[in-house]
């Protein structure tokens, strides 16, 4: 039998930047009467990370070029905006009305590059995602080895949609200390076929089952705490996660 155990704490503050995220999550995991273990995943919502990282902009000062501009008028979306979604990406794959679909230089195909302005504090903000989330997830690690003396995984989750699907899921974008990308190939089924094709996401399965907890709007939960999954513990990255454009069978 498997158990799973998920403790979302409700008792984070409002990340600023340059704000200690181990010292704030382990503070409110001490409210919660909770302390992690050995085997323990940490998952964090991106919005925070990238808070503490500083990537908050405010839309105003951004100055738009001609490029921009004109893809503003096209999709009736801010030319400030337009211009940071340009910025964060590499390739603009889609557009409609009210819509860019990019493909972000973490490698991920995402609306707007990722870019939110939800939750983003007062004033015309806009966050960007972590520079390299995969590098911010192992310094968080780092930090709650350090202070705890427990091994743990981390993974940095957001929300996104599907190409085929309607609504957004929790997937991962930054991960440390897990197996991200589980390949279950040349070992056996239960009726001893080997398998063939059975690659697992492992780390987009821990972001979304966490966002279950979390929410995707006011619920102010923005860290979960996963416990009963110290078998997917590894070295992956989400890095991994993204699929080599020339496997890209969709483009």
């Amino acid at each position: 039998m498997r158990t799973l155990t998920m403790i979302a704490p409700d008792t984070v503050p409002e990340i600023r930047p340059g704000d200690d995220l181990a010292a704030v999550l382990l503070a409110a995991l001490d409210d919660a009467g909770e302390r992690p273990a050995d085997g323990d995943i940490v998952v964090v919502a991106q919005k925070i990370v990238s808070k503490s990282e500083g990537r908050a902009v405010r839309l105003d000062g951004i100055a738009a070029r001609p490029e921009a501009t004109r893809l503003a008028a096209e999709t009736g979306k801010e030319p400030a905006m337009v211009e940071l979604i340009l910025r964060e990406s590499t390739e603009i794959v889609r557009v409609r009305p009210g819509l860019i679909v990019a493909r972000h230089r973490n490698g991920c195909v995402v609306a707007n590059a990722g870019i939110d302005r939800s939750n983003a504090g007062a004033g015309d903000t806009a966050i960007l995602l972590p520079e390299d989330a995969d590098r911010s997830a192992a310094r968080l690690r780092a930090h709650i080895v350090e202070r705890t003396g427990c091994d743990v995984g981390v993974v940095i989750n957001d929300s996104m949609g599907r190409a085929w699907r309607s609504g957004t899921v929790g997937i991962a974008i930054g991960a440390a200390g897990v197996d991200a990308l589980h390949d279950a190939r040349g070992g056996p089924d239960r009726d001893g076929r080997i398998l063939e094709s059975s690659v697992i996401a492992l780390a987009d399965e821990i972001a979304a089952g966490a966002s279950l907890m979390m929410g995707q709007g006011r619920e102010g939960m923005p860290f979960v705490l996963l416990r009963g999954c110290g078998w997917a513990a590894g070295a992956g990255r989400a890095a991994d996660l993204v699929r080599p454009r020339e496997l890209d069978l969709f483009r």
